[in-house]
């Protein structure tokens, strides 16, 4: 190694080994100089001193380091690997040491950045989709009444009670949107309102009062003599339990009651700590294990059918988990075909104000 590159290389190693990303330096030999303890994590032990083919296995990052190596340039590369058991997603920098033959790669993380990516791009066709049904319903609709049904009474007014039906839902589905957009905005501000939880949940009830009845369901819920006290924004618990309990009663079934009940758990696994729970139980046909862990998903449907004709739009539980994770608590769901299903809420306790 030339002497000006080990100066070099004395001076930079104290660098390397304090930045947090895996980060190495290959010399004019091609051979690996210099690694960081994140980049002997990512790569492997004893690999200093050896070509680094056989540290940077993947086709496309050699070839980078190749031409890096010969025309002093700088680039940057992606790549995939499998890591613990799933894809992990690597962005490559690499960078010529100015007056050495050096060249320094550096290696973020990039797995996060990829799926939310991916994230997006599967938000964008959701939409298009949900929006795409209706609105082709709504079109093909208008295009019948200007020519065959421009004189049908009756066709007239049936598609017009379609079309008013499609809006409504997609109306629905762009107000869904606009909340969960809110919602996802302030899910890293801690709310400061000290609430007791029975007051919400009269509220809850009172509001769906009139669904309740136009189904023929019963509402059970006794608030008890025990006030159940949380650090919350109460506007948005309305909103979690207006959606469970509604969905109870739409997905329940006519005529089958609908339980909401609170306790209190003195250890819960996940928050770590006491925690009050508000179980609300329907006693309709139930929700396969299979669809469980995705129902928080963003347009996920276990009964897609049903859910749309219901009014569904694939949104409400999502909404749900992130004004949870405002408020530090987190959704259990319980269920089996044709025994109901029951939604719980679990949330932090306070002290009284």
């Amino acid at each position: 190694m030339p002497h000006d590159d080990l100066d070099e290389m004395l001076t930079v190693q104290g660098l390397i080994a304090a930045l947090p990303l895996p980060t190495l330096i290959i010399g004019q030999s091609e051979k690996v100089e210099i690694l960081n303890d994140a980049a002997e994590m990512l790569l492997g032990k004893n690999i200093t001193g050896r070509h680094f083919t056989t540290a940077l296995r993947h086709p496309r990052l050699v070839e980078a380091v190749e031409h890096s190596l010969q025309d002093r340039a700088a680039r940057k590369v992606s790549f995939q690997i499998v890591e613990h058991g799933r894809d992990t997603s690597y962005d490559v920098d690499m960078h010529a040491i100015a007056a050495t033959s050096l060249l320094l790669l550096s290696f973020r993380n990039a797995t996060d950045i990829a799926q939310a990516e991916q994230m997006r791009r599967d938000f964008v066709a959701n939409v298009s989709h949900e929006l795409r049904t209706p609105l082709t319903a709504v079109m093909g609709f208008i295009e019948t009444l200007r020519s065959s049904a421009r004189d049908d009474v009756a066709a007239r007014d049936r598609f017009l009670d379609i079309m008013a039906g499609e809006a409504d839902r997609m109306n629905r589905l762009v107000g869904g949107l606009l909340s969960l957009s809110r919602v996802e905005a302030d899910e890293r501000v801690r709310p400061t309102q000290h609430l007791d939880l029975r007051h919400v949940l009269h509220t809850t009830l009172g509001n769906l009062a009139p669904v309740a009845r136009g189904s023929g369901v019963a509402l059970h819920y006794d608030p008890g003599q025990v006030p159940r006290h949380v650090i919350g924004d109460a506007d948005q618990l309305v909103q979690v339990f207006t959606n469970l309990v509604e969905n109870a009663i739409k997905y329940g079934g006519a005529d089958r009651p609908v339980e909401i009940c609170t306790q209190e758990t003195a250890h819960d696994p996940v928050l770590r700590g006491p925690a009050i729970e508000v179980t609300v139980t329907d006693h309709g046909p139930g929700i396969d294990a299979i669809h469980l862990p995705r129902l928080t998903e963003r347009f996920y449907r276990g009964d897609t059918h049903r859910s749309r004709d219901l009014g569904g739009t694939g949104l409400g539980l999502a909404i749900v988990k992130h004004i949870l994770n405002r408020h530090r608590g987190r959704l259990k769901v319980a269920s089996q075909p044709g025994q109901g299903s029951q939604f719980t809420v679990v949330l932090p306790p306070c002290p009284a104000p």
